[in-house]
Parts: structure tokens; sequence; C-alpha cells
């Protein structure tokens, strides 16, 4: 599972280059966005026994959380990009939590996008104990970026967003909804 995060993390690191060597080839539709952000939010599991094997106890916590990505502009409105998220919990029954995803996104406005993603989520929960394991399986979710300059200002981009989501985990055992800011570059 770790080769998963790892090969994701090449990834973020391999598709700007990959970008910007299309941009040099005359490509003019291509532009990467490398982002980062802080979020905070709630995760609540629900109270039945999940392929992840997590107990039916119902944990919940609130958490805050990095991410740090890459976007490309593919085509049009049309956005691709991967993503990383390690969370760490404030209160309740979570640890940390830690993952990898892919997005897909449609720009909307001037500057803010409507995405979807999916990857994978490792979770690790205090109320089991210190050496607890960690929990892991598919995580799915849907937000909205909103860029200052679709919201009254004057300015046609901006580089920071404001982010809210939502993502569920496994056989949507779980909601997590998180909002924060976002800085793109």
């Amino acid at each position: 599972m770790k080769t998963l995060l790892f090969s994701a993390a090449a990834a973020a690191f391999l598709l700007p280059a990959a970008a910007i060597a299309q941009d040099d080839a005359g490509s003019s539709t291509r532009r990467i966005e490398p982002y980062v952000g802080v979020m905070g939010g709630v995760h609540n599991y629900d109270s039945e026994t999940s392929k992840e094997g997590i107990p039916p106890v119902g944990y919940k916590g609130r958490m805050v959380e990095g991410v740090a990505g890459v976007n490309v502009n593919v085509a049009g409105p049309l956005v691709l990009g991967v993503e990383g998220t390690a969370s760490k919990g404030v209160s309740g029954d979570i640890d940390w939590e830690y993952g990898a995803a892919g997005r897909v996104g449609v720009k909307a406005g001037k500057d803010s996008m409507i995405f979807t993603k999916v990857g994978y989520q490792w979770t690790n929960f205090d109320a089991l104990g210190k050496d607890s394991r960690d929990y892991h399986g598919m995580t799915y979710g849907a937000g909205v970026e909103l860029s200052p300059a679709d919201m009254g200002g004057s300015a046609q981009s901006s580089n920071i967003r404001l982010r809210v989501q939502a993502d569920t985990t496994g056989d949507f055992h779980s909601i997590r909804p998180m909002a924060g800011v976002v800085a793109k570059f």
C-alpha cells in the first residue's frame, strides 16, 4: 500500500515536468498549477462493519489537514490533477489520516472549479490504543474551489481559493466534510 502512496507522490513531481515539456513544444492549451492548502473539518464513521475492518463503533473526530498537489489544464475547462493529504486529529477518536488521490475538475466562472476525486486513504484511531493498526481503503469525494475573482472581485484570476469538499471511505461508511484555503502557484 505504501507503494501506491509513493507512486502518487512521484506522479505529482513528474507530471509538472511532462506538462512543461509539452508547453515548450508549442502547446498553449496546457498549463500546470501546483497548489498547497490547509483545511479543517470532521470525519464521522457510521456504526456498520466495513470491508476495511473498522470496528462498528461510530468513530468521529475533528481534524486539521495539509494538502499538496498539481493540476493540469488539459482541454478547455477540463482539469486533471493528483494530490496528497496528511491530517491530524485535534479532538475525538481519530489520531491521523493520510492519502493520495486523482482529481478531475471543470473550471467554472473566471477562476473557480468543481471537482471529483478518487484515491486511497490510511487512518489510525486514538480510540484503539497507541500501537493500533492502520485501516485503509478507497476514498471518494467532490467539492468546489471558489476564487475571489468569481465572488465579486475585479481580477480575472486569483492565487487563493476557498475550498469546500466532502469525502467518504470504502462503501460509503463515513462522511468527511472539509473546508479551507488553497494557494496555487
